[in-house]
């Protein structure tokens, strides 16, 4: 019953040295100071690492998502650009304006 009274208060003195901040006077934490800072610095490093690639990972779902939109705008206007571009839809168009142009009978031919 003593033994767990002394574990208690070394329990209790332990917390207490580390909340009171009595440990970092321990010589042990007095000859790695430098270690403890390089430590604590990788740390700070890594934690922003990680926090600027997940902005980055957001950056690049929002740009997929704004990609494929851009695709399927260019494909829209791609198949109504071929669509009143069809040999019928500009005769109908200059039939409807009531214009002078008319269909060639002739086909094409090249100049060399």
């Amino acid at each position: 019953m003593a033994n767990n009274e002394t574990k208690k208060k070394k329990r209790g003195a332990w917390l207490s040295n580390i909340l009171g901040g009595d440990i970092l006077a321990n010589e042990m934490f007095r000859k790695q100071w430098k270690l403890m800072v390089l430590i604590m610095l990788l740390i700070l490093f890594y934690i922003d690492n990680r926090y600027s690639c997940q902005q980055q990972l957001i950056e690049l779902d929002r740009l997929k998502v704004e990609l494929t939109d851009v695709k399927y705008d260019a494909l829209t206007r791609s198949s109504e650009l071929m669509e009143k571009s069809r040999q019928s839809k500009i005769q109908e168009y200059i039939e409807s304006k009531q214009s002078d142009l008319e269909i060639a009978t002739a086909p094409p031919y090249l100049i060399k």
